[in-house]
């Protein structure tokens, strides 16, 4: 099940997966050998594999539809041919045809190969809890009556002695989309339903995807704004895109890779990226590739701002009518002249320095000649210019001013709210939304942290404030985090960042008291638990799926129960129910209804909102079901009237200097040397572009990316995908020549938080300066505490950024040697 930020090494086989007879004590390493998939428990026969698995040649009994439910802004249903209740082929959707808005939505080379994970060494088989040290791997086997009466005891005592704000759901999006078995915390699910009833318990805001940029869009537009959708190219004159890789993040028919292929072959759009390697969407769409530092885009734009104001290629009349702060004129009352954009750029602000290219140029590492270029074909296009954002220039530590960067960029084209245009963000898509009956009853406690500071709030919750530490809906945390959910998530270990620190914090139980891991893979995180409980995958469970990113095309997937639970596992949707009996909540909890009938409840309640939308039955044998939608235009109202559809900021338009930054900047207790601007400014940061060429011990900057042979983390113990698609760190040929590099050699990655083990790709694709490991390899500390995995955040930091209070864990800086292969058996 895994996370919504993971990932991989050459774990399969290594025997993570328990199985454990009854009171026997475990250590990892007696645990090996033990995950032998239904081998254990299906005798061979005529038609089965070596490992007693039925082959797919094997005609099928039956065929159920379900779906791929991680988190990579895809949503792909999925045919799983069943035999003698095994799945014995996965195969995609077969329906629709090769147009978009009506196209196919076929599943990825991960979703084909969930057979692997649903039957991996690695799956969990009966509840364990924890007797030694946490983290140590030593386990006993439970009954589930004693995990429920563990979980409810310590549930009832946290809430007696500390209170709702104790309890916290970590952030997980490994089981994203579904109404039921949907581990995405403040936003829905069993768990959250489960404690609101309860009372309530602290949560948190932004996520790891998105915590910048949804602070950015919160304070230059007033909250969550897409650009337009990716099938809408065909309406523009020329595609700015800057780190942005649809081609590889959602490389699914459910996701953006055949909307962007096919629009850009039949409309032949020009297309720039603006990446630091060449992304498979660079490869595959771009006209042009500009490369750039990691963090530096911001300076980029202040450039060519510069030149657009200077030659009078940007849309002054539009600035004028629908923005505040571009130039000192439009400023809010009481601001200093020399505050607006403008100002800054053009030199006349606080900083007397104009933001020339030949001032850019050191910075960002892109030539004078290429930034004035670019600069004249964004101004001088004919027509609209779709300036567009992906995720990975916001995990910086000045992300948040990256992203309002490119939202300034995309008001000064003017392009904002029409056809062809945007708003800068990431690309919007037309959606067909689910009623959530499921996820009613709202959350008594109103307290929240950034996504990001969960690690803080364990070590000095009641220290954090809203002053010092982004605290929301409070003065501060009233105490520390005493009790965590972790469901179908990664990111207690492996997805956040110093995972030494990390696991050291969780390893101290005078802490955190009490961590309930819900897995169906023994994955890093739920090495962490106290009381370890093993899943149902999708496959053996039903539920009603959301759509994915699908340019201009709705849908939705029934996700049938396709096989029976394997092992001793149980669903969220029992688990909670029994941990609601306990606390006498049962009722309130279940309101009567099984899992299929909430699932039937919400198709009949969805159906009020879109009539045509089948009922339950004949859903359910349809599988998947598409709508005709329409291109999304984001402030399309808003740009036709912005008197009369004002945005939901303070002054009703697009907040270029925001009035709210200015007074925090003021107000808020930042650490020394940092700072937040009120006006998208460049802000030199401790671990970037410029830190990296003037530290003589980490001269590189590490950057990660999502991976094809995994969604996060998850997927990541897949041989198939180890196999196709092997973890390496990419370093431009100029690097590794320093360093005595070839191909395939490997190297160590250090800095002064950890070290990894991983095999280098020399590679131009990436700018000199830079290096680049995939992000979600599941950490594999060898017996000096060095990973083996190719885990980036065994590199990364826990200093969230300045006014998000977001991750930057682009924003490391590294250095590497050539070293031997590790010894995995060691």
């Amino acid at each position: 099940m895994n996370d919504s930020e993971s990932g991989s090494s050459d774990v399969a086989g290594r025997g993570w997966g328990p199985a454990v007879g009854r009171r026997r004590f475990l250590q990892w390493s007696a645990v090996a050998g033990g995950g032998v998939g239904l081998a254990a428990c299906t005798g061979a026969e005529e038609g089965q594999t070596a490992a007693g698995l039925l082959a797919p040649e094997a005609p099928p009994d039956r065929t159920v539809w379900n779906a791929c439910l991680v988190n990579c802004g895809s949503r792909c249903p999925l045919r799983f041919e069943v035999r003698d209740d095994q799945i014995t082929r996965v195969l995609p959707d077969d329906t629709g045809d090769d147009e978009i808005g009506t196209q196919q939505i076929r599943a990825c080379v991960r979703g084909r190969s969930i057979r692997q994970r649903i039957y991996s060494p690695e799956r969990l088989k009966t509840p364990l809890r924890r007797v030694g040290e946490r983290g140590a791997g030593e386990w006993e086997e439970i009954t589930w009556e004693e995990a429920f009466d563990d979980i409810a005891d310590n549930l009832r005592r946290v809430l007696e002695e500390y209170g709702n704000e104790a309890v916290f759901q970590a952030y997980g999006t490994g089981v994203i989309g579904g109404t039921i078995i949907n581990s995405y915390g403040p936003y829905g699910g069993a768990i959250q339903r489960l404690m609101n009833i309860l009372g309530g318990s602290l949560t948190y805001y932004g996520d790891y995807s998105t915590g910048c940029i949804t602070e950015a869009m919160r304070v230059q537009y007033g909250g969550w704004t897409d650009t337009n959708s990716h099938d809408d190219w065909k309406n523009s004159e020329l595609v700015v895109i800057f780190g942005n890789d649809p081609i590889e993040t959602r490389m699914s028919g459910g996701g953006e890779v055949f909307v962007t292929q096919q629009t850009k072959k039949k409309h032949h759009t020009r297309v720039i990226v603006v990446d630091p390697r060449l992304s498979d969407t660079a490869q595959q769409l771009a006209d042009e590739w500009v490369a750039i530092r990691p963090g530096t885009d911001v300076a980029l734009i202040a450039a060519l701002a510069h030149v657009m104001i200077s030659e009078g290629l940007h849309d002054q009349e539009f600035l004028d009518s629908h923005c505040v702060g571009f130039d000192d004129e439009h400023l809010p009352e009481g601001v200093p002249a020399g505050s607006s954009y403008r100002a800054y750029v053009m030199g006349d602000g606080p900083d007397g320095t104009a933001k020339t290219p030949e001032w850019a140029s050191p910075v960002t590492g892109v030539p004078v000649g290429t930034i004035v270029d670019l600069a004249r074909q964004i101004g001088r296009a004919a027509g609209p210019v779709a300036v567009m954002q992906g995720w990975s220039a916001q995990r910086q530590q000045n992300g948040e001013n990256q992203s309002r960067a490119m939202f300034t960029l995309a008001a000064m084209t003017g392009s904002i709210g029409v056809p062809g245009g945007g708003t800068g963000s990431r690309e919007g898509a037309y959606m067909l939304s689910l009623a959530k009956p499921f996820d009613a009853i709202p959350n008594p406690v109103t307290t929240q942290i950034s996504h990001f500071t969960w690690t803080d709030a364990i070590e000095r919750g009641p220290e954090m404030t809203a002053l010092n530490a982004g605290v929301r809906g409070a003065d501060r945390l009233s105490v520390p985090i005493k009790f965590i959910w972790n469901y179908g998530g990664n990111t207690l270990v492996n997805q956040h960042s110093d995972i030494n620190r990390t696991t050291e914090l969780l390893r101290d139980d005078s802490k955190c008291e009490f961590i309930v891991v819900i897995e169906n893979q023994m994955t890093v995180s739920s090495r962490y638990a106290d009381i370890l409980l093993p899943d149902l995958s999708n496959a053996e469970q039903m539920d009603i799926i959301n759509q994915g990113h699908a340019g201009n095309m709705g849908y939705t997937i029934l996700a049938d129960k396709a096989i029976e639970p394997l092992y001793d596992c149980r669903g969220i949707y029992e688990i909670c129910s029994e941990v609601a009996r306990r606390m006498g909540v049962e009722r309130e909890f279940t309101e009567g209804r099984t899992q299929e009938e909430w699932v039937e409840h919400t198709v009949e309640e969805t159906r009020k909102t879109y009539p045509e939308l089948p009922p339950f039955q004949e859903l359910r044998e349809m599988g998947v079901w598409k709508m005709a939608g329409e291109s999304v235009i984001p402030l399309r109202d808003f740009r036709e009237d912005p008197e009369a559809n004002p945005l939901p900021t303070p002054s009703g338009k697009i907040e270029i200097f925001s009035e709210e930054v200015w007074e925090n900047a003021r107000r808020w207790e930042l650490p020394e040397g940092e700072r937040i601007t009120a006006v998208p400014e460049y802000v030199r940061t401790t671990e970037g572009a410029e830190a990296a060429r003037a530290h003589t011990t980490y001269p590189l900057q590490l950057i990660n990316k999502h991976f094809k042979g995994r969604t996060h983390s998850t997927y990541g113990n897949v041989p198939w995908l180890q196999e196709a698609h092997p973890q390496r760190l990419w370093i431009n040929p100029a690097d590794a020549t320093a360093r005595g590099l070839d191909n395939d050699d490997w190297v160590r990655v250090f800095n002064d938080r950890g070290a990894t083990l991983v095999a280098v790709k020399v590679t131009p694709r990436i700018a000199p300066g830079v290096v680049m490991l995939p992000h979600g390899a599941w950490y594999d500390p060898g017996p000096d505490g060095t990973d083996r995995a190719g885990t980036a955040n065994i590199l990364t930091s826990w200093h969230p950024t300045s006014l998000a209070k977001s991750n930057p864990q682009y924003s490391t800086l590294v250095e590497l040697e050539k070293t031997t292969a590790p010894d995995l058996e060691a």
